[in-house]
């Protein structure tokens, strides 16, 4: 596999900003966005004897856009600019997210509206592959551009911020000189293109994204375990059932755990079941394919966030234009990861129930809370820890978007908080990795009490992966070590890679 990811500005996706962020790819940019970028930067150079008021390039920013800036002062007002906004507030981004910030950013100055001066894109290349990566905080943006936060970007171009280098957090002027890398001078436009973007949370928000992508496999995995604990009804995983709904997401979750549970004695007629199971578990298929759908619909607007351009004012060459704009909106892009937070409390909260059902006798006519004997407690005081992360979940996946102020003498009257959108989504995504672990201890504890059962080709591997981390409940023993172990290893991309490739 190539270890290089080749940008111009169109065809950033969620999978490159992955192995950049996590797995180390180093970065290159195609010749013919860098000379879109050059182009763009002489075309600033040419304005700048202009009398014509352009936003935030001769003149100043929000409220202050009545003020002119003049030529002899473009690094004093850029440099200003980089000081005023740098209002980020604690925590910080960790270096996988800020190299993901990076590179969110410097795609879309590869889109060529920017007119950002060419040595910002190669120092943003540069810190990237040497792996300098600057703190830039999490909180203190509305969404409208997280110009609060990446401005924090601009005191390390500048020598006056702080980044993560070989294990340490120190002053950028400090590690810039031990490898001899210069400094910015910011000219015109310079700091208006390092702040004004969306760069905070699309780089967070494309991460959550990968998560979610693997957790939507995961459900379907936990979901045919449960099923089998349960010993319940398959009548809802005929195929000819979704022929009459036609949603792809239901499709995809369908032909998951049919392929899972292929071979599984579920399958066989038994009287003794009743006729119908829970709707947390009749109905999953269900739920987990409109998690599908809410995701394919976000991401496709997410992934024109990643290759468009964000910029106020907005350059555009061949028209020969500078224009103010609202190009930073990024309320279509947003409301997707809101659909996504309250399509993922769905999912929670039928795991919940199921977990709940896999310790009654009625449902399973095993023993209460899956106890092997008569002195042992087993799962019964869990159900206050899924349950509170699952009350977190439901919280969490209130919109937020709606939240604002009029700010800035009344100029900013709209955003989306979008930071704290994203922010809540991987929250959430956080706290499915230990519901849907305690639901699978709980599957598998009930799949061994019933002795008699043959698991699908696919839930069998799942079985034996988590018996190797978990053993049985045979006895009670601390039981926070066990969903630690669980939350690590459905996280784990190998865990969902190997069950559903074993068909």
């Amino acid at each position: 596999m190539s270890q290089i990811i080749m940008l111009d500005g169109q065809n950033l996706t969620i999978d490159d900003i992955e192995k950049v962020a996590k797995f180390g790819f180093k970065i290159e940019i195609k010749p013919d966005a860098l000379e879109k970028v050059k182009k763009g930067r002489q075309r600033i150079f040419d304005l700048v004897d202009s009398d014509i008021p352009v936003y935030g390039f001769n003149t100043g920013v929000g409220w202050n856009k009545d003020k002119k800036v003049f030529k002899d002062f473009f690094n004093k007002y850029n440099t200003n600019l980089i000081y005023s906004h740098s209002l980020g507030v604690e925590p910080f981004c960790s270096r996988e997210e800020g190299r993901a910030i990076l590179l969110t950013r410097l795609n879309t100055f590869l889109v060529g509206c920017t007119g950002v001066a060419v040595e910002i894109v190669e120092i943003y290349k540069k810190l990237l592959n040497l792996d300098i990566i600057p703190l830039i905080p999490k909180r203190g943006s509305v969404g409208e551009a997280d110009i609060t936060n990446l401005s924090h970007i601009g005191l390390v171009l500048i020598g006056e911020g702080e980044v993560y280098y070989n294990n340490e957090i120190r002053n950028s002027k400090e590690v810039f000189d031990e490898i001899s890398l210069e400094m910015i001078n910011l000219g015109p436009k310079d700091g208006l293109a390092i702040v004004s973007s969306n760069a905070l949370a699309a780089g967070i928000g494309a991460l959550v994204l990968k998560d979610i992508e693997r957790l939507l496999d995961l459900a379907d995995v936990i979901y045919c375990l449960s099923l089998e604990g349960l010993n319940g009804n398959t009548s809802p995983l005929d195929i000819d059932l979704y022929k009459t709904r036609n949603y792809i997401g239901q499709k995809i979750s369908l032909k998951n755990v049919t392929n899972l549970l292929k071979n599984s004695s579920i399958y066989n007629a038994d009287w003794k079941k009743p006729v119908q199971d829970p709707l947390c578990f009749r109905g999953s298929v269900q739920v987990n394919g409109a998690v599908r759908d809410a995701f394919r619909y976000c991401l496709e607007l997410f992934n024109i966030q990643l290759n468009s351009s964000e910029d106020n004012p907005c350059l555009l060459l061949d028209e020969n234009k500078l224009l103010s704009c609202s190009n930073y909106e990024s309320i279509s892009w947003v409301l997707g990861f809101e659909n996504l937070g309250v399509a993922l409390s769905h999912l929670s909260k039928n795991s919940c129930y199921r977990t709940i059902k896999l310790s009654n006798p009625e449902f399973t006519e095993l023993p209460r809370f899956l106890s092997p004997k008569d002195n042992v407690l087993g799962y019964a005081t869990i159900q206050k820890v899924f349950t509170s992360l699952d009350t977190e979940i439901r919280h969490l996946s209130n919109p937020a978007t709606a939240d604002f102020y009029s700010l800035a003498g009344d100029i900013e009257d709209h955003a989306n908080n979008t930071p704290y959108v994203v922010d809540k989504l991987k929250k959430i995504v956080d706290n499915l990795y230990y519901i849907l672990g305690i639901e699978a201890m709980h599957a598998v504890q009930a799949i061994d009490l019933r002795t008699d059962c043959i698991l699908g080709s696919g839930s069998k591997k799942a079985y034996e992966k988590i018996r190797e981390r978990v053993p049985f409940y045979d006895e009670d023993r601390p039981i926070y070590k066990d969903i630690r172990t669980m939350y690590d290893l459905v996280k784990s991309e190998k865990f969902i890679h190997e069950i559903l490739n074993t068909n």
